[in-house]
């Protein structure tokens, strides 16, 4: 059984930072991508970051790039988000995500285990 446990939320000032982290037990994660996602209330689930089986391949939405970095630990089966410049619209539950895939793609669909999310607030 995969599991995976997200940690690192919280409530942060627009501009602040915080760094998300995803360990995942019953995969090995370094044959797979993983990805990050967020859903608001009332809007649909999308896609935040992506990154593929080694880390050498990286994607963004565009409301991210430049702002959030994606990274992987394979010898910890952890993966990171580190969010900066964070506004109020990043305001959302974050959720991680593997896929067997060996690179990250931005489909909900893509991916076949979740994590319960992470609650992020970010106040203006």
């Amino acid at each position: 059984q995969v599991q995976l446990v997200e940690s690192g939320g919280g409530l942060v000032q627009a501009g602040g930072s915080l760094r998300l982290s995803c360990v995942a037990s019953g995969r090995t994660l370094r044959a797979y991508a993983m990805g990050w996602f967020r859903q608001a209330p009332g809007k649909e689930r999308e896609f935040v970051a992506g990154v593929s089986w080694n880390g050498g391949n990286t994607y963004y939405a565009d409301s991210t790039k430049g702002r959030f970095t994606i990274s992987r630990n394979n010898a910890k089966n952890t993966v990171y988000l580190q969010m900066n410049s964070l506004k109020p619209e990043d305001t959302a539950i974050y959720y991680c995500a593997t896929t067997y895939r060996s690179y990250a793609h931005s489909g909900t669909h893509e991916y076949d285990y979740w994590g319960q999310g992470t609650q992020v607030t970010v106040s203006s």
